[in-house]
């Protein structure tokens, strides 16, 4: 038996047993059909249901009745040619007849699509079907979105999120004011041109007498994102606590406009909640928060911008306790934790990423994390933390704490980004630098010498010459250099 009958076969006792009914994957036929377009309906649906799925013919509502070997000919090159010339893009089809229970079923694998979705050639794009609960129905509009984004080759940004509007109902939408503000370009005169400029950011694209609305001009310049189905759970949230865990929340913020639209508001809103450091604001005599903007503004922009869209039901999150802020987002680092500072950038969405750079709301290529780590050096905290999770990348800044406060993990930690920083900054760490970067003063020097000790031995940095034994002069670089 090859993995064809395997797979048929399972699929076909999961319909029959412990009760009858068929499935996403599996659906039963007695005979061919007349109906050339019901046909064109279910092979549309499997190939665009993930992983595919069988027509199964000598099945009867149930009933294994089996079917006329001399029929299978005829099902094979009707099917075939409903596959090839009915649909768009065409679909190949496999088959595999199979003995079972005494009698002779014909199943017909419709495999998955590469490129989505398969629609009826009669029809637009939006003549696509899907299977759920056990049929055949039309897909959504959204649906269709859906898949077009997630097809082979094509970026999320170039996904279309909502399509057939108006001139009028486009520009309702999106916020192409905060567009021409941000590109410091004049405004041109009337809907048309807006709409031409906005198309050539591919932000929107001409459909005929209507226009698309793309998922990069959604996460970019909605108006109110909640409006567009697909992409309302990426608006950004906000929310701050009371003390150091989430037992009760202060205040909670959903975000509604888009990235780019939004990104100066929603950072003077966090700043707005923070508290002054005082720490730096005895020394200065000056009111200045807890937190650099600039490592904020870096680590919310990486968060929006280098999230994984294709995970639904979570989105980015800014979460503020009285010793730190958590700022999450979906999907993993593309690089290393322990690599972040001099990896070559990577983004999962570079015309996102493109556009965020050109407006002014990131850093350029490759800089964004050594200003985080020399800011929160700069306001005398401790080391921001790099978390990878399964499905989740997440950013911590720490509020203030003393050298005698933090654990082994928080100096060890600061260490090894300190002398990460010191070398792509074409220098490198030694005893003297440490001793800043904590404040201690020398007469504590071995402080500073049992820190660098312990980043050692976690494997983290290592001495630039082995061979100098005089620990004045010995400076250190990261385990990667």
């Amino acid at each position: 038996m090859n993995n064809l009958e395997k797979e048929a076969i399972k699929w076909l006792e999961k319909s029959l047993k412990p009760f009858q009914q068929e499935l996403n994957e599996l659906d039963w036929k007695c005979q061919l059909s007349t109906k050339t377009e019901r046909l064109s309906q279910h092979i549309s649906a499997f190939a665009n249901y993930k992983g595919g799925g069988f027509l199964v013919f000598g099945i009867d509502n149930g009933d294994v009745v089996g079917i006329n070997n001399n029929d299978c000919d005829e099902i094979l090159k009707t099917l075939g040619n409903i596959a090839r010339q009915n649909l768009m893009p065409p679909v190949v089809i496999n088959h595999v007849a199979v003995k079972y229970q005494e009698k002779d079923l014909l199943f017909v694998k419709i495999n998955e699509a590469q490129e989505k979705p398969i629609h009826l050639r009669s029809g637009s794009i939006y003549d696509a079907y899907i299977r759920s609960a056990g049929q055949t129905r039309r897909m959504e509009k959204m649906e269709v979105a859906a898949l077009i984004s997630q097809s082979q080759g094509l970026q999320f940004e170039d996904g279309i999120s909502v399509t057939g509007l108006s001139a009028e109902e486009v520009l309702k939408k999106i916020d192409f004011t905060a567009y021409f503000d941000l590109a410091e370009r004049p405004m041109p005169d009337g809907n048309e041109a807006i709409l031409e400029i906005l198309a050539a950011e591919k932000l929107v694209r001409k459909n005929g007498d209507s226009f698309d609305v793309t998922n990069l001009g959604v996460i970019l310049f909605a108006k109110n994102i909640e409006e567009f189905e697909n992409l309302k759970r990426k608006a950004v949230r906000v929310i701050i606590y009371e003390g150091k865990d989430r037992l009760k929340t202060v205040k909670e913020l959903d975000g509604k406009r888009g990235y780019a639209a939004g990104f100066g508001s929603l950072i003077e809103y966090i700043e707005n909640l923070l508290p002054a450091n005082e720490i730096i604001k005895t020394a200065l005599r000056q009111d200045v928060k807890m937190y650099p903007e600039i490592a904020l503004r870096e680590l919310v922009a990486n968060a929006l911008i280098h999230q994984d869209f294709y995970l639904t039901g979570t989105g980015p999150m800014v979460e503020i306790f009285s010793d730190r802020i958590e700022i999450t987002n979906p999907g993993q680092p593309l690089i290393d934790t322990l690599r972040l500072l001099d990896s070559p950038p990577q983004s999962r969405n570079e015309k996102l990423a493109g556009i965020a750079r050109r407006f002014k709301i990131c850093e350029e290529r490759g800089s964004g994390i050594d200003k985080v780590v020399f800011q929160t050096e700069l306001y005398q905290l401790p080391a921001p933390d790099f978390i990878k999770s399964e499905n989740h990348f997440k950013a911590t800044l720490f509020a203030h704490k003393a050298l005698s406060d933090m654990n082994k993990k928080d100096k060890i930690r600061a260490c090894y980004l300190h002398c990460c920083l010191k070398y792509v900054s074409g220098d490198k760490m030694n005893n003297t630098s440490l001793r800043e970067r904590f404040q201690i003063v020398e007469t504590n020097y071995p402080i500073a010498s049992n820190i660098i000790s312990d980043t050692i031995e976690a494997g983290l940095i290592k001495p630039y010459d082995p061979s100098n034994k005089s620990k004045r002069y010995i400076v250190y670089v990261p385990f990667w250099a």
